[in-house]
């Protein structure tokens, strides 16, 4: 419950601060009588009045009678608010076109169904009281919460009050645009007088005068009072004013505002920006750091007990590498880029339209667009091939919704339909500045002579096409550009290429610090030891030279060169063998034939190889519905006609036969043909398609390519496929006219004249037609809803709908949308009367579109139910199983899609997303604080329930994009994450790009999870790339997703094979990977603190410097390579047949702080036996002829069995052996035998290391180097051996029995079990569907009978030339 409402008036401008705020008094010099409601009592506090000035006081202050909720209970039943109660919805049409500002709704305000004077002042009254205790904490209001104060149909009172309203919003509008306080008192002072006349809080509003009446003042009337000189800032680009001026098609005078390029990139870099953001990303791994310091001391004299360049050059080598790797990942981006750049795009010059690149557009071009082409930039529409100036586009890639959505021109510019016309105009554009609100426009065009004159013209969302929208079913538009770029309204929901880094390198990154503070406290402790030893033992150091006076100096040099000695503790080698580990798993994903599209001639891609690990520890997956998981393809599938089912499709088992003297199973469409020529149920066949095929608003379009010549526009995917499926049947619809269309029924064309339209909207859930047939009697034909359309049936004509019921759940099992269809004769006398209330309801100037739906309720009533149609919203191949498996991974899957709630649900259904036992949570509330009490009541609902009656694995969520935008607040979000995430499944509908991005950003920043967002679309770019790993469906929705996207495939059944094979494999070999490469090094260098300790810490290393170097480059690299590209700890069939494995990199089974110390300590106690024991056994190491093997071959001793040691680990942690890990493990050993008498040879000649001269006689002919070299490795990998027996045998995880089952092929009893599942699957679906059947129906709400009424097919469209 939300704090207790204000019961004054008052308002003040949004977005000024507390202290800014005055108090504006409404006060106007109109006839009392007419408008009664500036007379009468507003507010129910008797204490104030809306004719008085009132101080501003804390509405804590305020005399309060009811609280918010008593007030709307009292309003309801009071039947103030109507009936019924009618919800905002936030499409175009509710945008104030006439100004330029518009107030910002009330946090989710129920309206009344009429707009007295007493509901507008208490939208008006209840803005400011959101202001105040909602959006205070909060980001405000949304690209969605904008109130509307006009409507085309208002009664005179109404319209005095509107443009009252408009005048408010323009005075407000002064006070926002940041003139100064004194400025800002004046600018509300029309009528004169000092400021401080007025006293804080009692500033009022320019008086009404006769050059402003109401009722002169013109209902578009721009920013400015008419005749008023303007004196606020000028528009421009220059961000001084709140709009700026878009000259039309003059680039010299839109020069001057240096409005963006229309150049996109979305590439990481850029020739300036590569070389700070490589180093700043190398850099933040605190390796690369730690090295580069290494490096910079190896270069002071006298420090460093080993070659200057041992360090740095490595380093440099892995900068290269990896820079080399960025470059090419990003160049890819680039060419993308630049191919979207260069498409075409025609610009006006002069008369005559020519070609240029889209990255050539500039503000104020007017440009031609043609069917089926991308629109290049932001447009405002000047006139189309279609009549009125209308036009088709499709904007599933701006946000999901694939129903085609109308545009139309200004009635002024419509007419412009060659380029003369165009090149004759002009004026400018005053639009709002650059935003990212897909929904919404405000603007105004101003002639400056010309064929239109001079005059303004309000411009709103209905003339605006967004970048991205494909025009579709026209031929041709002319339009100017307004927004170019990164200013376009789709560029604005996106965000920057972000930098990824996974929690792999995040907890290594971790780690490296712990390791560098060993490395630190050794350095600290050898240089203690150092200092202690010498101060002791200085008259025995004598020979030395050692300088007094020095401890401090000599303690920091001391320090430093233990650093260096110790450095590879941190193994340099890792981050490039991380990087080429990464680039060939990313080319085995790349290469992966399972995951090839044939029919697109599509191959898996991966566009950074950064993140392949994160692919096998996902625990979120944010799914776009449209062209996602679905196609995009609506196919009319099977009906239902008098208790009768057909199919295009009948399997064997489910053809028609007799049965008890009833039709059990399905006819084919061939049968159905056969059944319209002679069969008892000619006449009911033929009604049905006749009615599919005329009771619609779709626009045939001449085509050569299309089936039967003919492509239909159709606002709705479903009618469109509905009017395809009438043509299967010869009912083909092929003319439209203003008021009559033309059907071929079986090749004989009948004309049936449009008397009315009842169309559909959400309420309703049914669209009708009222048609006059070619033998002059009237029919009303229905469709929609079974629940809507069932309970307007007459049973006492004897329709079979049980039946039809039946046929309906049969149809919902398999996933298909259904629809009821109808009809009724209408006499002719009971259609006059209709036909006279139709026409005063459509006319009334309030509560037009209630008065519309009451009436049609009179006429749709006592219909004949004819059947049931079946529409297959085509799912993607795989999809059901793809979601069912990875839920089976415990992965939790939200859908978030821009479509219809009761499309999304359906869709849910139908892939699994949501099983029949769910229980749904469904949420649509209206304002903030019914939003945070609902999900509060649910969520403490859920928390009372756990343990006994409620199963969190059965929930799931719906939620609606009106109230995530409440959810997401700040106050609301935490209640809002926690109930989602105990949810199965969750799924936002009518979510907007900027949403999407913001859903998944909240639960990446509460949740410590790894999230992936898929999507095909632009519209899924910014949620891409807010998610830790991006993967985009190159999809019908276009390519901007895919190469947005860290991982490309072409379709969303891949996701399965990429997540639970390729991504389990690269975290799986990438962990032991890089604890392999940590292990090897401390093993190594560990014995070097050992020596210090026997050698009184003076800094002498116990190998030769380029062993030490080769160690990590030659002879221990290539295990890891081979460990991290070809190992599997399962095959791929085991990881996909069993999906419970995936759930070991979800809790970091392989790489935690808990392993990654385990090895540390087990490379301790390696290092310990091989140095202690080995020196043990070489302590006398006196040879035959006299003389010592000395230190070099002490340390080629400790070092070969360290090595050793190194590579038999790597053998015993290798789960697969190929003919690489046979290369890189043994071969690795065979090498260092090779290379070392090689180099002992040449090394000493050249100079380059003289510490091996001779030393070949000393160790390969010595019996206690090959005994080192055998038992000292045995002796540490026994207890090795020894645990992994233990774990296998005593502490069994579940992929030790997976590996049983494929090493020994063992049989698996599921699939008994799933035919059993199967079988409750569908008993339990069929009791889903007996308690709420659902029905979709995604048609574009009102303005489609205006749409109808202009179109003529039979007439020749304009070519625009």
């Amino acid at each position: 419950m939300g704090p207790p409402k204000q019961d004054h008036f008052y308002m003040s401008a949004y977005g000024g601060d507390d202290e800014a705020e005055e108090h504006l008094v409404l006060s106007a010099h109109t006839d009392s009588t007419q408008h009664s409601y500036l007379n009468s009592p507003i507010v129910e506090d008797d204490s104030v009045s809306v004719h008085q000035s009132q101080p501003r006081r804390p509405a804590h202050q305020l005399s309060l009678r009811r609280t918010e909720q008593e007030r709307r209970d009292a309003a309801r039943a009071s039947g103030l608010y109507g009936e019924p109660l009618q919800e905002y919805e936030y499409d175009d049409s509710y945008y104030d076109q006439g100004s330029f500002t518009s107030l910002s709704k009330p946090y989710g305000r129920r309206e009344r169904a009429d707009d007295d004077e007493y509901g507008i002042m208490e939208k008006l009254d209840d803005s400011h009281r959101d202001r105040e205790y909602v959006s205070q904490p909060s980001r405000g209001p949304s690209m969605y919460q904008r109130m509307r104060l006009m409507n085309d149909g208002d009664d005179e009172n109404d319209t005095a009050l509107k443009r009252a309203s408009t005048l408010l919003k323009r005075q407000l509008s002064k006070r926002r645009s940041g003139a100064p306080d004194g400025a800002l008192r004046r600018s509300l002072l029309a009528n004169g007088g000092s400021p401080e006349s007025y006293g804080e809080g009692n500033i009022p509003m320019q008086e009404l005068t006769s050059d402003h009446n109401l009722n002169s003042m013109p209902s578009d009337a721009g920013l400015m009072d008419p005749g008023t000189p303007d004196t606020t800032v000028p528009f421009g680009a220059d961000g001084s004013g709140s709009f700026r001026t878009v000259h039309i098609g003059n680039r010299e005078s839109n020069a001057r505002y240096k409005y963006k390029h229309n150049k996109v990139s979305t590439a990481k870099y850029n020739f300036l920006t590569f070389l700070p953001k490589f180093l700043f990303e190398q850099f933040s791994k605190y390796a690369n750091v730690f090295f580069l310091f290494t490096g910079c001391i190896q270069q002071i004299d006298g420090v460093t007990p080993t070659s200057r360049w041992t360090t740095i050059v490595p380093l440099g080598v892995v900068l290269a590498a990896t820079a080399v790797k960025e470059l090419a990942e990003d160049l890819k981006r680039h060419k993308s880029d630049k191919e979207m750049n260069k498409s075409n795009a025609r610009v006006l010059t002069g008369t005559t339209f020519e070609e240029r690149s889209w990255r050539d557009l500039v503000v104020g071009d007017i440009v031609r667009v043609e069917n089926r082409e991308a629109i290049p930039a932001d447009l405002v529409l000047l006139s189309s091939s279609e009549p009125e100036g209308m036009c088709y586009i499709e904007t599933s890639n701006l946000d999901g919704e694939t129903n085609l959505k109308v545009k139309q021109a200004l009635p002024e510019t419509a007419e412009m339909l060659k380029p003369a016309d165009l090149a004759s105009l002009h004026g400018h554009l005053k639009t709002e500045m650059p935003n990212d609100s897909l929904y919404t426009f405000e603007g105004t065009m101003v002639s400056e002579g010309g064929k239109l004159g001079f005059k303004e013209m309000p411009l709103g969302p209905t003339q605006v096409l967004l970048r991205g929208a494909i025009l579709r079913n026209t031929d041709w538009i002319y339009a100017v550009v307004i927004f170019t770029g990164h200013e376009t309204k789709l560029m604005r929901n996106a965000t920057a290429a972000p930098i990824k880094r996974t929690s792999v390198e995040k907890t290594t990154n971790r780690q490296i610090i712990f390791l560098f503070i060993i490395l630190l406290t050794l350095a600290v402790l050898s240089a203690v030891g150092s200092q202690v030893l010498t101060s002791r033992n200085r008259d025995e150091l004598a020979y030395l030279m050692l300088p007094d006076g020095e401890g401090a100096k000599a303690f920091v040099k001391n320090i430093l060169t233990f650093i260096i000695l110790y450095n590879n503790l941190i193994p340099i080698s890792l981050i490039v063998t991380m990087e080429v580990v990464k680039f060939q798993q990313a080319q085995l994903i790349n290469a992966d034939m399972d995951m090839y599209d044939e029919s697109s001639d599509t191959p898996a891609l991966a566009r950074t190889s950064s993140l392949v690990e994160e692919l096998g520890q996902v625990e979120y997956i944010f799914s776009d519905k449209t062209g996602t998981l679905t196609c995009n393809i609506m196919e009319f599938r099977q009906c239902s006609i008098g208790g009768i089912m057909y199919s295009d499709i009948v399997e064997a088992g489910k053809r028609a036969r007799m049965v008890n003297g009833a039709v059990v199973g399905q006819y084919d469409f061939t049968q159905l043909r056969e059944h319209m020529r002679d069969s008892e149920r000619k006449a009911q066949l033929h009604e049905f398609f006749q009615l599919l095929a005329t009771c619609h608003t779709v626009i045939p379009e001449q085509q050569a390519d299309a089936p039967n010549g003919i492509e239909y526009q159709a606002s709705s995917p479903d009618e469109g496929a509905l009017v395809k499926g009438a043509t299967l049947i010869d009912y083909v619809f092929h003319t439209r006219r203003p008021r009559s269309i033309t059907v071929s029924i079986m090749g004989v064309d009948q004309e049936f004249e449009v008397l009315n339209i009842n169309e559909f909207n959400s309420t309703r859930k049914r669209m009708s037609a009222v048609l006059r047939c070619p033998d002059g009697s009237i029919k009303l034909y229905c469709k929609g809803a079974d629940t809507v359309i069932l309970e307007r049936i007459d049973e006492a004509r004897g329709a079979p709908v049980a039946t039809t019921l039946r046929h309906l759940e049969e149809y919902a099992t398999e996933g298909l949308r259904t629809l009821c269809i109808a009809m009724r004769d209408i006499s002719a006398d009971e259609y006059r009367t209709w036909s006279a209330m139709h026409t005063k309801a459509s006319t009334t100037l309030t509560n037009r579109q209630q008065e519309l739906d009451r009436v049609a309720e009179l006429i749709e009533r006592d219909m004949v139910l004819l059947g049931a149609t079946a529409i297959e919203d085509k799912l993607q191949d795989g999809v059901p199983q793809t979601i069912y498996t990875l839920a089976q991974a415990g992965i939790k899957i939200w859908v978030l899609t821009g479509d219809r709630q009761e499309t999304a649900i359906n869709i849910g259904y139908s892939c699994k997303l949501i099983q029949e036992d769910f229980s749904l949570i469904i949420c649509n509330e209206s304002t903030h604080w019914e939003t945070k009490e609902f999900l509060q009541k649910k969520l403490d609902a859920i928390r009372e329930g756990r343990g006994s009656n409620i199963d969190l694995e059965s929930l799931a969520l719906i939620i609606d994009g009106r109230s995530l935008d409440f959810a997401l607040e700040k106050d609301v979000e935490m209640l809002f994450l926690e109930l989602a995430t105990l949810c199965r499944a969750v799924i936002c509908c009518r979510v907007s790009p900027l949403q999407k991005a913001l859903v998944v950003k909240l639960v990446k920043r509460r949740r410590k999870a790894i999230l992936l967002a898929i999507g095909d679309g632009a519209n899924d770019v910014s949620m891409i790339q807010a998610a830790h790993v991006g993967v985009g469906i190159s999809g019908q929705e276009g390519l901007q997703a895919a190469r947005s996207a860290d991982f490309a495939i072409a379709q969303f059944r891949y996701l399965r094979k990429l997540l639970l094979v390729h991504g389990a494999w690269s975290y799986h070999r990438l962990s032991k990977m890089i604890l392999f490469s940590f292990y090897k090094n401390i093993a190594l260098y560990i014995t070097q603190f050992w020596f210090a300790i026997f050698n009184m810490f003076s800094g002498q290393t116990i190998y030769e410097s380029w062993s030490i170097t080769f160690y990590t480059v030659f002879f221990t690299v290539m295990p890891p390579f081979a460990i991290g590209v070809f190992d599997q700890f399962l095959n791929a069939r085991s990881l996909d047949r069993y999906p419970e494995m995936y759930k070991m990199g979800q809790t970091g089974v392989f790489f935690n702080v808990r392993s990654f110390w385990g090895w540390a300590i087990n490379a301790f106690y390696h290092s310990l036996i091989l140095f202690f024991l080995g020196t043990a056994m070489l302590y006398d190491d006196s040879e035959r002829d006299g003389l010592v093997d000395g230190q070099w071959v002490y340390g080629v001793i400790i070092y070969t069995a360290v090595l050793t040691t190194v590579l038999l680990k790597a053998a015993l942690i290798t789960n697969m052996w190929t003919k690489w890990t046979v290369l890189a493990i043994p071969g690795s050993l065979v090498l260092w035998f090779i290379f070392l008498p090689v180099y002992s040879l040449v090394a000493p000649k050249f100079r380059t290391s003289t510490e091996y001269e001779g030393i070949l006689g000393h160790t390969y002919t010595n019996p206690r180097f090959w005994l080192s070299v055998v038992l000292l490795p045995v002796l540490c990998l026994m207890r090795d051996y020894g645990y992994k027996f233990l774990k296998r045998m005593y502490f069994t995880k579940p992929y030790h029995i997976v590996q049983e089952i494929q090493k020994f092929n063992i049989p698996d009893y599921r699939p008994r079990m799933e035919r059993f599942k199967k079988a409750v699957h569908k008993a339990r679906l069929l009791q889903r569907l007996r308690r709420t059947r659902g029905f979709a129906f995604s048609q574009t709400e009102g303005g489609q009978e205006k749409v109808i009424r202009a179109y003529d097919t039979t007439m020749q469209k304009p070519s625009g030339f």
